[in-house]
């Protein structure tokens, strides 16, 4: 049930404790796994492309099952779906430490990537349901947001270590953590009771068309990084996911029971909302990718150097819970946002003129200023992502903001991957250059630049979002 004070007790902050811990967990996972990468590659002797599928398949069950997912955690019980796929990706990320050949990889992370995508946006809606709306919730938030934030800078530190012992403990440790988690959680988590109509059916041609469609999507985004190489394919499954969309949208106008209502996207701060979500990692997830092969194939770093070279950004996991909320309850959220997002922009813009000698005093501020940006913006995205919806839709909601994101990851690394590719081709070299970088540098600047204006169309809103009624909620859209 929800807390009714202001002032957040013991089991209270149990439980924010858990559910931080599991968002926290996936956040590290996939931090670690970027890094592992290259030693899992000499290890197992795998080509590219298979390396390069360890990193998509997880993309593809993560996209692919959120819609899905959030709506699971409204109808089935957010608790139950949270423990339930906390122990999915728990198993599967031991087996991944296990596997002696790529198949075994490639399977252990598509399913830990549909974990991932149950588990998430529950673990949200509980954040939502068991903290009463206003200071206390934000409070929840900021520390919820920070820790997700902090996850994946820290597991790039993490990975590094890890990876010196042996690439395998980079799926171990997780497990042993999720362990920890999931044994904490039986205990202390709670779900409120909802009024659930019992004849309610299962809409299960609208599941199998989202979800269809959301892999050929993800599977499509995933594609793009490879240029004008097998392009007319890459077409022909962004326009099999297009028109399975379409079927979707088909399919919920005329349903009793629909999957997704679709009146909730008739929302503009929703909308809004994902819209900016989903810029707002596409620039920071082309930037990490550059950053990356720029400190080690440019440079030589070694991965732990990247790793600490990045810890900064880090700064999130202490300013999101303490600063942001009071800027939120001071400013109002989409001000504070707007903040995070401008700060994203200037770091990026700020390293465009990288060269091949900078030291890194020249890279503190872009890595400083995106701390504070992911102080700033990842806290006040979940907010506004429940934001005038009703609270029997907050795991559809917090679907819907985590398949932004984990698209707009997708689609950052495979925009810049193109660009960079596209300048090299251009040039007539191989190998990432100093000016492939330098134009790869654009996208994520660009897409900051418009994460930023879209989210500036919300400044002129005084009043806030009306609640949906239940009603509404229980209706199809016309």
């Amino acid at each position: 049930m929800s807390q009714s004070t202001t002032r957040m007790d013991g089991r209270a902050w149990g439980v924010l404790f858990v559910l931080c811990g599991a968002i926290f967990l996936e956040g590290i996972d996939v931090a670690m796994l970027n890094v592992a990468l290259p030693a899992i590659r000499e290890d197992l002797g795998l080509s590219t492309g298979v390396l390069s599928g360890v990193v998509s398949a997880y993309v593809l069950g993560y996209g692919g099952f959120m819609l899905l997912g959030g709506r699971a955690a409204d109808l089935l019980g957010r608790r139950r779906m949270f423990l339930l796929w906390l122990l999915v990706f728990l198993v599967f990320s031991g087996l991944g430490g296990f596997a002696t050949a790529g198949w075994m990889l490639l399977v252990a992370r598509f399913v830990t990537g549909v974990a991932a995508a149950f588990m998430a946006p529950a673990g949200l809606a509980l954040v939502t349901s068991n903290f009463a709306e206003g200071s206390q919730r934000n409070k929840a938030l900021g520390v919820y947001a920070g820790t997700a934030a902090g996850g994946f800078s820290l597991g790039l530190v993490a990975g590094g270590l890890l990876v010196s012992a042996g690439w395998r403990w980079v799926f171990f440790a997780p497990v042993i953590l999720a362990a920890a988690i999931l044994l904490a959680a039986v205990s202390l988590l709670t779900d409120e009771v909802r009024d659930v109509p019992e004849a309610q059916g299962f809409d299960l041609a609208g599941v199998m068309s989202v979800t269809a469609a959301l892999l050929l999507l993800a599977y499509g985004v995933v594609r793009l990084e490879h240029g004008g190489e097998g392009l007319g394919t890459t077409l022909a499954v962004l326009a099999a996911a297009v028109v399975l969309l379409g079927i979707f949208v088909l399919v919920e106008r005329r349903t009793a029971n629909p999957l997704i209502r679709l009146g909730i996207l008739r929302s503009a701060p929703l909308v809004r909302t994902n819209l900016a979500a989903l810029l707002f990692m596409v620039s920071f997830a082309g930037f990490q990718f550059l950053v990356t092969l720029y400190l080690q194939e440019l440079r030589g770093w070694t991965a732990l150097q990247t790793g600490l070279a990045m810890l900064v950004v880090g700064i999130d996991t202490i300013l999101a819970p303490t600063l942001t909320p009071w800027l939120v309850n001071r400013f109002g959220n989409v001000r504070v946002l707007f903040g995070g997002i401008m700060s994203a922009a200037l770091a990026y813009a700020l390293f465009l003129p990288v060269s091949p000698d900078w030291t890194y005093a020249a890279m503190l501020p872009s890595m400083l200023l995106l701390g504070l940006s992911f102080s700033l913006s990842y806290g006040p995205l979940t907010m506004a992502a429940t934001d005038g919806v009703d609270e029997q839709e907050h795991g559809l909601a917090g679907g819907l903001l985590y398949t932004s994101m984990q698209f707009g990851m997708a689609l950052g690394i495979s925009a810049v991957t193109a660009v960079s590719v596209a300048t090299v081709s251009a040039q007539g070299g191989e190998g990432l250059g100093l000016e492939a970088l330098r134009n790869g540098l654009v996208v994520p600047t660009t897409a900051a630049v418009l994460a930023a204006l879209i989210t500036a169309s919300g400044l002129r809103r005084k009043t806030a979002t009306p609640q949906v009624s239940t009603s509404a909620a229980a209706r199809p859209a016309a």
